[in-house]
């Protein structure tokens, strides 16, 4: 059900933008975002997990707002031109080329879960962000780096935001690479 809903909410967001109201019949709810991936074991192929495990490897160390600002950036992507209309295409980008968007992607580690509790935090980020009831703290971003780097392409970015241990950016003509 949670799935189906899920895919009903990432269709709307891809072709409305994240900013629209979501459809009320396909709002997720609590229990139904937390039965979906129970154990962050689940092949990653519904935008639930995609999006819970996005914001689980990226951010799981950083509090709820960390976590967020992740998720806006995948939800900022599916309603932006230059990027794929599905969360898991949006958080698998890349990947053929060896250049992942999302770099827990590509890292060559396994990406099953390992603390429960932080990933039942993420899939309610997931569940509120693919319901559209997260506030964008990133105001619009595409693109973030851990604040411990420095990538050459941020340069050519305008930065938006700053939340947790990551810093955010968008384009300056708001043309997606």
């Amino acid at each position: 059900m949670a799935e189906s809903k899920a895919s009903t909410l990432e269709r709307s967001a891809a072709s409305e933008g994240a900013e629209e109201p979501a459809p009320r019949s396909a709002i997720i709810n609590r229990a139904e975002a937390q039965a979906v991936d129970p154990a962050g074991e689940e092949p990653l192929d519904d935008a639930i997990t995609c999006l819970a495990r996005t914001v689980y490897w990226e951010a799981k160390g950083e509090n709820a707002d960390g976590m967020e600002a992740i998720a806006n950036v995948v939800m900022n992507r599916l309603g932006h031109e230059g990027f794929p209309d599905t969360v898991c295409k949006v958080v698998r980008q890349g990947r053929e080329k060896g250049d992942c968007q999302f770099s827990w992607w590509c890292d060559g580690r396994p990406d099953d879960v390992e603390e429960e509790k932080r990933y039942a935090v993420a899939k309610e980020i997931a569940r509120k962000a693919l319901n559209r009831q997260l506030v964008d703290r990133t105001d619009g971003a595409l693109y973030f780096h851990h604040r411990k780097v420095s990538p050459e392409w941020a340069e050519k970015y305008a930065r938006t935001a700053e939340v947790g241990d990551h810093l955010f950016y968008k384009p300056r003509n708001d043309k997606a690479k």
